[in-house]
């Protein structure tokens, strides 16, 4: 299947992969008929989910199977007035449901929008009113149905709504009894109907941490760009389990549960867990014997809170990591317990994988790995020239329009104004700031408003971060900045226990001291709280704007 995207797929070396990886972008390219449903011809019987719950529930679907549900699915969302340039949205955490819409609303031209849980009243509105949002379809959640039967009367968009699962409730559609009322094939659409690599199929809400969510808009292109972020960071393998920890909500999902992992053949598990519980994640790799798998660094941190050389995880080739840095302290004990290295990625909702952890070169605790073949990938700093090694700058992805990399957004939905100053100057500014050492390797500061500026230097929060939770007393922390008359601003560590550990004077006096010892001086926190849990986005990301906000309305 690869070869008809891949002019090449095997590569002598990281430099050979850089300058010579190509993807062919065919016109009319949907990733529903074209990959869904000839992975279902190619090889049929070869499974596409596997999906399992807490509930003892479990699921095998192959390629075929996908490729029929979903056809039914497009029948059914055609008869419910749907068509190209509808939107939808899909709550639906971990549910199998989630692969049947997706792949059927792609295949019908229909943009849809994942969603979280956790969303509220106001959020529902807000994007069902900013998007157009003519359905959702939904979790049996009593939280979720609850928020969406508030929010209804104020989506004036909206037409229908759905529920997945063995449920009928008043006003709600019954997603699956519907499903096996209609037809398993679907013919594609051709003419008007039929969609172009260049229409809009997705739209991502991002989860900023300041401001109204954007509405980050991918074309059917998109999942061919996931091709790097599955064979060659993820390291997918055709018919063999790979395992993502995300909820449908984010663009995580997109990144490790769907797009590059089915165009590499490669067979999805899902395990829909109720809630994190670290000894029940390492007991489902051990039982199913995944043979990759990637988890944001915070799940690597609470496992490793456990015992995690009593779990058999030799099944695992690969394991990866990406949402947030990832600490040094983190992939030595993995290492240190499981043999594995862990291979970082980074990027953002508005694209694929950026720079990461590829196979021609070793991982170096920290890094961030080297750049995609797909981006341009440059630093520039404050006066707009691009760094040199060791400089620190921002993260460019240049000349976008001469040379429009495939997986990268194409702009904000509905908001022009948005989309010209991310893009208008033929350039994507990520606001992340790095530097890059003499191997290529390149390595985390921060977020351009994180950085922190103490008497002259300028500190990366994540620097600072990876120190502290060297201590065995630190779970999880984080490093903002607080106004200071002198200084201009210090460092200060807000900080999750580990268990067996109290908050106390003399366990400040020891943190900050380790600080000391683990890196420059002038870095360490001058102040420390400490905190039952740090807040977060929806999306998983410390909220460091708020806790810098909880600390000035303090003065």
């Amino acid at each position: 299947m690869l070869e008809k995207y891949l002019p090449r797929i095997n590569f002598d070396s990281y430099e050979d992969f850089k300058e010579n990886y190509k993807v062919n972008t065919p016109d009319d390219f949907n990733f529903g008929f074209d990959i869904v449903d000839g992975w279902a011809k190619e090889n049929k019987n070869n499974r596409a989910l596997v999906w399992c719950d807490d509930h003892g529930e479990e699921k095998v679907f192959t390629y075929e199977d996908i490729s029929k549900l979903s056809n039914r699915a497009a029948n059914f969302f055609k008869a419910k007035g749907l068509k190209k340039g509808s939107v939808v949205m899909l709550i639906l955490r971990r549910r199998w449901e989630y692969w049947i819409c997706a792949t059927a609303l792609i295949k019908l031209g229909v943009i849809f929008i994942p969603g979280t849980l956790q969303l509220t009243k106001k959020d529902i509105a807000y994007r069902a009113n900013a998007a157009g949002i003519e359905m959702f379809i939904c979790i049996n959640d009593e939280y979720v149905v609850n928020q969406m039967e508030l929010a209804l009367p104020e989506m004036p968009t909206v037409k229908s709504i759905g529920l997945v699962g063995d449920i009928d409730k008043e006003g709600w559609f019954n997603f699956n009894k519907e499903l096996m009322n209609y037809p398993d094939e679907f013919e594609r659409p051709t003419g008007d109907e039929a969609t172009k690599a260049t229409d809009i199929m997705q739209i991502y809400f991002t989860s900023g941490t300041t401001g109204m969510p954007k509405m980050v808009m991918h074309n059917y292109l998109h999942p061919l760009g996931h091709i790097v972020t599955a064979k060659y960071w993820q390291r997918v393998q055709e018919n063999k389990l790979h395992m993502s920890v995300s909820d449908s909500g984010w663009a995580k999902f997109g990144w490790g549960k769907i797009y590059g992992q089915w165009c590499c053949g490669a067979t999805v598990f899902a395990y829909d867990m109720d809630k994190f519980i670290p000894k029940k994640l390492l007991g489902i790799i051990e039982k199913y014997k995944l043979t990759t798998f990637c988890a944001p660094p915070t799940m690597y941190r609470f496992m490793l809170q456990e015992d995690v050389a009593s779990f058999d995880l030799s099944s695992v080739e690969n394991w990866a990591t990406a949402g947030e840095p990832l600490n040094p302290e983190v992939y030595n004990k993995w290492f240190e317990l499981t043999g594995g290295k862990i291979h970082t990625g980074f990027g953002q909702s508005e694209g694929t994988v950026l720079l990461a952890d590829f196979e021609w070169f070793e991982p170096i605790p920290g890094a961030m790995g080297k750049p995609s073949p797909i981006y341009d990938l440059k630093l520039i700093n404050e006066e707009g020239k691009v760094c040199e090694n060791g400089e620190e700058g921002e993260i460019v992805i240049c000349d976008i329009k001469n040379n429009p990399p495939v997986g990268l957004f194409v702009g904000y939905y509905k908001n022009e104004e948005q989309t010209n100053e991310a893009m208008g100057n033929g350039n994507y500014n990520l606001k992340d700031v790095a530097w890059r050492d003499n191997d290529g390797y390149y390595w985390f500061v921060g977020r351009h408003d994180d950085v922190i500026k103490c008497s002259g230097y300028r500190i990366g929060p994540f620097e600072v971060e990876s120190a502290l939770i060297e201590h065995p007393a630190v779970i999880e922390c984080a490093i903002t900045a607080v106004p200071d008359p002198i200084r201009g601003q210090v460092v200060k560590a807000t900080v999750v226990l580990a268990k067996g550990y109290t908050p106390s004077d003399e366990l400040i006096k020891e943190l900050q001291n380790h600080v000391k010892k683990a890196t420059a001086p002038y870095k360490y926190p001058r102040i420390v709280e400490f905190v039952d849990e740090l807040p977060k986005t929806l999306g998983g990301k410390i909220k460091r704007a708020q806790i810098r906000n909880t600390d000035a309305q303090k003065k």
